[in-house]
């Protein structure tokens, strides 16, 4: 055998070593990993971490399964139920009927089965509680970055239209914004959305106060970071924490409000939601008449439902920040 051909033989390619080659600039070690790779190495180490900590809180997994069992129940709503649920016409028994085994739940005052209409109603009152928290969360983040980075004026402003929203009913301005603007899920979110940021614009501006006291901003400053940079590379990543935890604090709140504003007859007429649900055994006199069956299901569903959002939110607060004192 040649020497060549035994170079050839000895080398990773021809031995299905996939391992790095060594670098002659490295005095013969593998090279490095870049800075993405540690970059991604350090998310799924932290993410590691944040859930082996996150399992010790017993009511934070059970919220967590709890939200996780509603999901898949909204998820596989058009393959459980059918959107025919939702028709009138073709209604498949009799106005009010009573719990049985072919209406688990009973029927509402058209007959339409009331066990497919809590499971498809929870695909609305789930994705508007969603997108009103997330909309109020980035409204409050953004305000609060911004007024805790370049403070003066704009602060001062910015922290007394906080202040106003603050004072003034929550549930009486977003009746307002839903009464003044057409009936829709739309609405809905923005009439929650815009009247519930205050809370985390207070909180995320003074974690931002507390972040750029640190040594590290006056450093990135000194090297030219403009005002962009300090707040997308600097500050929000550690304000991101918060912003989680709030963001599951307010999505329980935000189902709630969903369900009076619909239960007012604020909501979108044309869809199934748990409020519209109360809304509409109201209109059939189920409190009078003693129809339990049509109030109970959606009440217990949002109940649980809020109840698991807060047990997450609250288990979060308490992995991000152990100095809390959360029990388990």
């Amino acid at each position: 055998m040649t020497a060549e051909t035994t170079e050839a033989a000895d080398s990773p390619e021809a031995s299905g070593d996939d391992r790095t080659p060594p670098d002659a600039a490295t005095g013969g070690k593998p090279a490095a990993p870049g800075p993405r790779a540690l970059a991604w190495r350090r998310r799924r180490a932290s993410a590691a971490r944040f859930w082996k900590e996150y399992r010790r809180h017993r009511a934070g997994v059970v919220g967590l399964a709890a939200l996780v069992l509603f999901a898949l129940v909204a998820l596989t709503a058009p393959l459980t139920v059918g959107s025919d649920v939702e028709s009138v016409t073709d209604a498949p028994g009799r106005p009010l009927e009573s719990p049985s085994g072919h209406f688990p739940l009973g029927t509402d005052q058209f007959g339409r089965n009331l066990l497919g209409l809590v499971i498809w109603g929870s695909r609305v009152s789930l994705l508007v509680g969603l997108l009103a928290a997330v909309l109020s969360v980035a409204i409050g983040a953004l305000i609060g970055v911004t007024a805790g980075h370049f403070r003066g004026w704009y602060a001062t402003v910015a922290m007394r239209v906080t202040d106003w929203f603050l004072v003034m009913p929550t549930l009486v301005l977003a009746i307002a914004l839903a009464t003044v603007l057409s009936r829709s899920l739309g609405t809905i979110v923005l009439a929650i959305g815009v009247t519930t940021w205050p809370t985390t614009a207070r909180l995320v501006r003074a974690q931002t106060l507390a972040v750029e006291s640190r040594p590290y901003i006056e450093r990135a400053k000194a090297l030219g970071g403009g005002h962009w940079h300090i707040m997308s590379r600097h500050v929000l990543p550690n304000v991101m924490p918060l912003v989680l935890a709030q963001t599951t604090l307010i999505i329980s709140s935000a189902i709630l409000a969903e369900a009076t504003l619909a239960f007012l007859g604020l909501g979108d007429p044309t869809v199934v939601s748990w409020g519209g649900l109360l809304q509409d055994a109201r209109e059939a006199g189920a409190v009078s008449s003693g129809d339990w069956w049509y109030l109970v299901p959606p009440g217990i569903a949002i109940a649980v439902v809020a109840l698991a959002f807060t047990l997450c939110g609250r288990a979060v607060e308490a992995v991000l920040n152990p100095r809390l004192g959360v029990s388990r």
